[in-house]
């Protein structure tokens, strides 16, 4: 991918995935590669900041013999969410008039 994803977006891609399903930090990473490219040592930083912002909760689940770290997303978090998406659409909508030609801001 030729444009690099900031600290808010990261967020965002990442509270999106989550509000999916509660879900592992491993599965996350492959459903984020599947759009972009993303390493497990850019991601866990993400998953710690947004726990500590208390837009996630973590919880331990056994599994195959060992504890498997899952990530949930909070009502704080589905509050965030909702801003970057709304942010996300004004965005997309102000760069879309600048890629083909419609009006601009």
């Amino acid at each position: 991918m030729i444009f690099s994803p900031n600290a808010a977006l990261m967020d965002a891609i990442v509270l999106s995935v989550v509000a999916r399903e509660g879900t592992y930090g491993y599965k996350i990473t492959q459903d984020i590669r599947a759009v972009m490219d993303i390493s497990e040592s850019t991601l866990y930083p993400v998953l710690r900041r947004l726990q500590r912002e208390e837009y996630l909760e973590v919880y331990d689940q056994a599994f195959a013999g060992r504890n498997r770290r899952y990530y949930q997303i909070t009502d704080k978090g589905r509050m965030q969410l909702d801003i970057y998406r709304k942010e996300w659409e004004n965005y997309k909508s102000r760069l879309d008039g600048v890629f083909y030609g419609g009006t601009m801001p």
